[in-house]
């Protein structure tokens, strides 16, 4: 007879060495986890298994499955001693942070740079005999690409009608455009002389004449959609080099395609 246990029920006493069995018993396994954590974690999801109880999720994995990786924290003992990390002293990983705004922008720097460089290449193959001869320039950069054509191989002196000549290369130029997308400026570009016309007023007059020639034949056609394309006048504003001579001057006489915010598919 248990003490303090006189005129109980008969049945009290079976369950108070119930309890006392399983205070000892876990007591036990509290003892083994201080030793082993492994072995603890296993038994215990042995003794839940007997029992018919739930496994809580999270508290213990099956122990056929990979064990988990106990994370001490920082500043923290794992009672081992030192030596090389463990699967239970790993330090913690550390947030990936996003991208900054310069690294985005280079990026897309470099992006806009690979764009403009594929088109530029095509640009150039469709147009070899006109760099051979210095009728046009092509140039880009991240900002876009750029076609300089001379006033010697696109314009009369004087005047904004289209040479013949100029006409089935801009289809060149409208053969490869017409695969991409992006925006299309075209600039009137003359020198510091002023204009003795009856048709133009000034060199704004005639710049932006010259301008809207070249866009009339780059959508002609249809393929390239007009909404794209924009006509500006420059006059004498943007020179290239400084007019003191006739050399110079003529340099300054000429006309740009200016392409931004180039997306071409040439497998089309």
């Amino acid at each position: 007879m248990i003490p303090g246990l006189s005129g109980a029920p008969s049945w009290i006493v079976t369950f108070a060495d119930l309890m006392t069995l399983l205070l000892t018993f876990f007591i036990l396994l509290l003892s083994f986890s201080n030793l082993d954590a492994e072995k603890y974690r296993a038994i215990a999801y042995s003794m839940s298994k007997a029992f018919g109880v739930s496994w809580a999720p999270g508290s213990q994995v099956d122990p056929d499955l990979p064990p988990i990786i106990i994370v001490a924290p920082e500043g923290t003992s794992t009672g081992e001693s030192d030596g090389p990390p463990t699967d239970q002293n790993l330090p913690p990983v550390p947030p990936v942070a996003p991208p900054s705004l310069e690294a985005s922008s280079e990026i897309m720097a470099k992006a806009a740079l690979a764009e403009n460089d594929a088109l530029a290449t095509k640009l150039i193959g469709r147009l070899e005999q006109q760099l051979a001869d210095d009728e046009v320039d092509i140039r880009f950069d991240d900002k876009g690409v750029v076609l300089t054509f001379t006033e010697r191989a696109s314009f009369a002196s004087g005047s904004a009608e289209l040479k013949q000549y100029m006409r089935p290369v801009l289809m060149k130029v409208v053969d490869e455009l017409s695969s991409c997308e992006g925006d299309i400026i075209v600039t009137g570009h003359t020198d510091n002389e002023p204009i003795d016309s009856a048709r133009f007023r000034s060199n704004w007059d005639l710049s932006a004449a010259r301008a809207v020639s070249v866009v009339h034949q780059l959508v002609l056609d249809g393929r390239l959609n007009a909404s794209r394309v924009e006509a500006v006048g420059m006059a004498e504003t943007r020179p290239l080099v400084n007019n003191d001579s006739e050399e110079n001057r003529a340099r300054n006489r000429r006309v740009e395609i200016i392409i931004e915010n180039a997306h071409c598919d040439f497998q089309q």
